[in-house]
């Protein structure tokens, strides 16, 4: 049975949740802002099966996130390496820790801190407004059709229900 995709869906958190596609690929991307670059380290640390993570790093270089960059040539050996649309997936996985820390850590605290090298204090994720930088929450935004929000389900019911009267904006 083939999972639906979601790859032409109108929603970023959708085409998102279908390129990560499981909860291995986001951990993936994670060791390797940890600094893992080769695939038996990737796979020790996760303790993930081979074929599994074969795969997952083979999405993630076909989707752009990783490159390869061979360190051996006989055998040929590669290091996985963050692009730069790899390295912008940092807020997405700061901010889910910032959410696990909130609501999952134990009675001791968060597994793990950020820790802010330029001003050299610990941190922690926020979602802030790109214009004006005050903290965005679900209580004081409104999310509306954007600029690439398909013209012909901009007036169907459930475009209509979610968006109201359609008008545009950034989407999410």
């Amino acid at each position: 049975m083939r999972r639906t995709s979601f790859a032409q869906w109108p929603c970023s958190v959708a085409r998102t949740m279908d390129l990560l596609g499981d909860w291995w690929t986001p951990l993936v991307l994670r060791d390797a802002f940890y600094g893992i670059r080769r695939f038996d380290e990737f796979q020790q640390g996760l303790g993930i099966a081979r074929n599994t993570l074969a795969d997952r790093l083979r999405r993630l270089v076909d989707e752009g996130l990783l490159e390869k960059q061979p360190y051996q040539t006989d055998p040929v050996r590669y290091d996985y390496v963050l692009t730069e649309k790899g390295r912008d997936f940092w807020g997405v996985l700061v901010a889910m820790a910032r959410w696990g820390d909130r609501w999952l850590a134990g009675e001791g605290g968060p597994p793990v801190t950020l820790h802010h090298d330029r001003c050299d204090h610990d941190a922690h994720a926020e979602v802030v407004c790109s214009h004006c930088g005050e903290r965005l929450t679900a209580e004081d935004t409104t999310m509306r059709m954007g600029p690439g929000y398909p013209p012909k389900l901009a007036r169907h019911p459930e475009a209509l229900k979610r968006f109201g009267d359609g008008l545009t904006g950034e989407s999410i």
